[in-house]
């Protein structure tokens, strides 16, 4: 479980276990760094019945950074992939209010990570 790190401040780790994955988010999601993300997360969806993002060390996300989230759900969704966030800040869980989307994203972002395998 090696963290890789994307220029200019985004860190992921990803825990696999059996078809299951926790993505670690550190730093910020911004412009310039989503499809780092993107990257990371969109081979696991085909492999994977359940993919959470913890966010308890992203400190900012940006409109691009929110529309890569979307994206990430939006897809999962149609793999029938399990998407799941977790952990989420003050300034992410204030934009996803913000743009209503904290009702869409309401009832994955409050779930814990119960690691049944």
């Amino acid at each position: 479980m090696a963290a890789e790190k994307a220029p200019d401040s985004l860190t992921i780790q990803v825990e696999r276990k059996g078809d299951c994955a926790i993505v670690h988010c550190s730093g910020r999601l911004v412009a310039g760094l989503t499809h780092f993300l993107s990257s990371k997360v969109t081979p696991l969806i085909p492999e994977c019945k359940r993919i959470v993002l913890d966010l308890t060390h992203l400190t900012h996300v940006d409109s691009m950074g929110l529309g890569t989230l979307v994206r990430l759900y939006c897809s999962a969704k149609a793999a029938h992939c399990k998407f799941e966030l977790i952990n989420l800040g003050k300034q992410i869980r204030e934009l996803l209010g913000i743009t209503n989307l904290l009702s869409v994203l309401g009832d994955i972002c409050e779930q814990g990570v119960a690691m049944k395998l």
